[in-house]
C-alpha cells in the first residue's frame, strides 16, 4: 500500500519561482471569443468569430496601409506645456509618463510612403497616448502633414482615434480645430484627395473638425463616432437614446459616412476610391 502514501515531498517549486501563463498569448473579445494573438495579428487584429475590431496603434495601421517602408514626418515634435497646467499631476509629468509608457512623442504619428505603388501621406492618432486627446502637437502635425501633401500633390489620409480635445491645453487645443480645417480646405482647393478614416472611438473635437471633412468619410465596423459620449447626450437631453446610437452603422444610416469597411479590406477600398478620384486605372 506504499504507493498510496507520499514517502517524500517530491519536487517543490519555491513560490517566488512559479510563473503564471505568459500574458499576451490569447486575446478575449468583448463577446467572449478567444483567439491566439499571433492569429489575431495575421487577421488584421480582427476577431474572426465575431468580427470585433481590436484597437490598434499608428504603427499597426502604417503596416496595414503602406506597401513596405515609410518615412515618418516630424517625429520628434512634442508639447512644451505652455499653460503650466497642474491638477492632481503636472501636465509635463503626464506627458513624460505617457511618452515612456507608449514610446510615442504625442497622440499622433504622420508618415509618407507607397500604398499599392502610389505615394500617400497618412496621419494616424494613438488612443494609448492620453486617450488620443487633441493638443497643439496633434493639430500641428496634421497641419504639417497636410502641407507636405499639398506641396507634393499627394493624397492625404487621417485615421482618427480620439477622446476629444486635450483639457490640459485648454483654448490652445480648441484652436487646432480651425487650424486643421483650414489646411484641409487648402487641399480641397488644390483638388488633392483627403480621406478620413474614423476608428473606435472618434469623438469630441476630432469629430467636430477633420474627422468629418473628408472627400470620403470611412469607418471600421462598430466604431463609436460622435461629439459627446452617449452618457453625456442622455444626461443633457433627458431622453433615452436609440439602439446602436453613435455606432458607425447608425452614423452611416444617417448620412455622415460614405461607407464602412473591415480593416482587412481597408487598403484595397481606400486605393480604389483614390484611383477613382484621381481618374486612374484601378489597381489589383
Amino acid at each position: 500500500m506504499a504507493w498510496f502514501k507520499r514517502t517524500d515531498k517530491g519536487i517543490q517549486t519555491p513560490t517566488e519561482s512559479k510563473k503564471d501563463t505568459p500574458k499576451g498569448l490569447w486575446y478575449k473579445s468583448p463577446t467572449g471569443k478567444v483567439i491566439d494573438t499571433d492569429e489575431l495579428e495575421k487577421n488584421f487584429y480582427i476577431s474572426p468569430e465575431d468580427g470585433y475590431h481590436v484597437r490598434i496603434g499608428s504603427i499597426e495601421y502604417f503596416k496595414i496601409l503602406f506597401d513596405d517602408t515609410f518615412k515618418e514626418l516630424d517625429a520628434n515634435l512634442t508639447s512644451k506645456d505652455p499653460l503650466k497646467f497642474e491638477d492632481k499631476k503636472k501636465y509635463k509629468d503626464r506627458l513624460k509618463d505617457a511618452q515612456e509608457r507608449t514610446n510615442l512623442k504625442d497622440a499622433i504619428r504622420t508618415a509618407v510612403g507607397k500604398s499599392k505603388g502610389k505615394d500617400i501621406v497618412i496621419a494616424c492618432m494613438d488612443f494609448s497616448f492620453i486617450g488620443g486627446s487633441m493638443g497643439s502637437v496633434v493639430g500641428e502635425k496634421i497641419a504639417r502633414a497636410a502641407k507636405y501633401a499639398l506641396k507634393n500633390k499627394l493624397p492625404f489620409i487621417i485615421i482618427s482615434k480620439s477622446g476629444g480635445a486635450r483639457m490640459m491645453e485648454a483654448a490652445l487645443s480648441l484652436m487646432q480645430l480651425a487650424k486643421t480645417s483650414s489646411m484641409l480646405a487648402q487641399l480641397a482647393e488644390a483638388k488633392i484627395p483627403y480621406i478620413s478614416l474614423c476608428t473606435d472611438p472618434t469623438t469630441g473635437g476630432t469629430t467636430a473638425s477633420f474627422a468629418m471633412l473628408g472627400d470620403i468619410n470611412v469607418s471600421e465596423p462598430g466604431a463609436l463616432i460622435g461629439f459627446a459620449g452617449p452618457r453625456v447626450v442622455r444626461d443633457t437631453t433627458g431622453k433615452e437614446l436609440p439602439e446602436g446610437f453613435q455606432t458607425a452603422e447608425f452614423v452611416l444610416e444617417h448620412g455622415f459616412l460614405d461607407f464602412i469597411t473591415p480593416r482587412n479590406e481597408l487598403k484595397n477600398k481606400i486605393n480604389a476610391y483614390l484611383d477613382l478620384i484621381l481618374n486612374q486605372p484601378l489597381r489589383a
